[in-house]
């Protein structure tokens, strides 16, 4: 056993080395699986280490860069530190390092933006191509050679299985009391070997507390003491707390009329203020016994747990304040019985997530008169952070709401445009669109009749003349088709705002 207590397999304590000997395993045109998801569980030094060698071998004129596979997005040790190293050659499947989006957005680093439920099987498909090396980091290693997870699970099942070499970090500033709160499921298989995922209530234990590795495929064990890096979520302002008021008095009304149950079904919530302005607002609503199945646990969701409102989470990562971070870790042991992570490719898993009847509510860039949204990209092309798990829940929800505030860059922006400059949401998986001015229901309604609530409910009052008047001219002669388009108009908003720096009219 060694000082930390942390590493009890005698073969991986023989293994302990420090980052900088530990990235001599990794080599020029590898590609590395890492763990990590919203700025949880993810390597804290081997990645600075790697950063290190690549900028001595750039500057001794030699090529280095490799690619990198996560779970979700990282830190500033890892995405930020490799990408200013110029150190990635590819990355996905979603990133939210400025670093990184400024390179992916100049051409320098290739990206591709998947279905974070996507990715495993992807890689276990072969179509990824191999994964060489695998460094995940973990609290703890048993005696037997189980490694205990962190802060997230993501893709590290996945990693550790198909890579060739494996790191590990063993990090002892995670909890211990993590220990018992995973439950790692390792019975998916590739078609035509495919089974059902034996999950029925969000609560269920269909795995096991561990991971596996083989311990032979492990070549370093590096020791660390390193916080998770997370960023403090602003206050819920005004119009964040109206977009929630508008979200639970609809709520409410499903409730009346026997369409949700009275304890709700599932509760899926995306990252943001406005995520946790839903969240506050469900702690002061009538609702109890309330369950979650979703990506991550924010503040408000712990917040919720601690109260009593929430009866479980499941998830597969925390994404937690500062705050937060610091308050769970000294309870962790309070949350064990309520909390579950899983690998994301069954907390995002498109079956089960139909199955349970999850209320899915995530953010968006903007929305178009028909439902359709976009998710992910500025001004049609430049890539923001990707579309996470985001479709995942939205294609399978009970119920599928996309909250956003009506305009961006103080009025400059409208979030309710004629036609969205990118597609990740179609219009076919889009229940619910709120702002705080209202909520439009899009539920059993044809096209033009979603222009109409989507205009009147969502839209900013000084937009709203705008978007009737396009929606009014495109139905009119030839342009009156199924669904209103002004080809030569559509788009025209957002070239006004890159023009001139307004989608309004001077």
């Amino acid at each position: 056993m060694t000082g930390t207590g942390r590493i009890q397999h005698a073969g991986m304590a023989a293994k302990v080395m420090s980052a900088d000997a530990a990235v001599e395993h990794i080599r020029h045109g590898d590609t590395v699986g890492m763990s990590g998801f919203t700025g949880a569980g993810y390597p804290k030094v081997v990645p600075q280490a790697l950063a290190r060698e690549i900028t001595a071998a750039h500057d001794a004129g030699q090529p280095f860069r490799v690619n990198v596979w996560t779970g979700a997005s990282t830190a500033p040790e890892l995405d930020g530190a490799l990408a200013a190293a110029d150190g990635i050659e590819l990355r996905l499947p979603y990133q939210s390092d400025p670093v990184s989006r400024q390179k992916i957005n100049d051409g320098l680093m290739e990206y591709i933006d998947v279905h974070l439920s996507h990715v495993a099987q992807l890689a276990w498909e072969g179509f990824l191509g191999p994964l060489d090396v695998a460094v995940v980091e973990v609290s703890g290693i048993t005696a037997e050679g189980a490694l205990v997870p962190s802060s997230s699970i993501g893709n590290n099942k996945t990693w550790l299985d198909r890579a060739d070499r494996v790191v590990l970090e063993v990090n002892s500033w995670q909890s211990a009391d993590l220990d018992g709160m995973h439950d790692v499921y390792y019975g998916t298989a590739l078609p035509p070997h495919r089974r059902p995922i034996q999950l029925v209530e969000p609560g269920d234990r269909i795995g096991e507390p561990y991971l596996r590795v083989d311990p032979d495929k492990v070549v370093a064990v590096v020791e660390t003491d390193s916080p998770d890096r997370n960023t403090a979520f602003a206050a819920p302002d005004d119009t964040a707390r109206r977009i929630a008021g508008h979200l639970i008095e609809f709520l409410d009304h499903e409730v009346s009329v026997g369409r949700v149950p009275s304890q709700l079904l599932p509760l899926q919530s995306g990252v943001g203020n406005v995520a946790n302005a839903v969240l506050a607002g469900l702690q002061h609503s009538r609702y109890e016994q309330l369950t979650a199945y979703t990506e991550v646990i924010q503040d408000g969701m712990l917040d919720l747990l601690r109260s009593g409102k929430l009866a479980l989470a499941s998830a597969t990562a925390f994404s937690l304040s500062p705050t937060a971070v610091e308050d769970f870790n000294a309870n962790a042991r309070e949350f064990r019985d309520r909390i579950l992570l899983r690998p994301q490719e069954i907390s995002n898993h498109p079956e089960v997530i139909r199955r349970l009847g999850v209320l899915a509510m995530n953010g968006m860039i903007e929305a178009d008169l028909y439902g359709n949204v976009n998710s992910t990209h500025l001004m049609g092309s430049r890539i923001q952070n990707g579309i996470g798990g985001s479709g995942d829940f939205a294609r399978n929800a009970f119920i599928s709401f996309f909250v956003t505030p009506s305009t961006a860059k103080g009025g400059a922006i409208s979030s309710i445009v004629p036609m969205v400059s990118h597609v990740d949401h179609t219009e076919h998986d889009v229940h619910v669109i709120v702002t705080e001015h209202g909520l439009a229901d899009l539920r059993g309604l044809a096209p033009r009749r979603r222009a109409q609530v989507v205009i009147d409910h969502c839209a900013a009052p000084e937009y709203r003349p705008m978007l009737a008047d396009y929606v009014e001219r495109a139905q009119t002669g030839a342009y009156g088709r199924h669904t209103p388009h002004l080809l030569a108009e559509a788009l025209s908003w957002h070239t006004r705002y890159l023009e001139t720096g307004s989608m309004l009219p001077s």
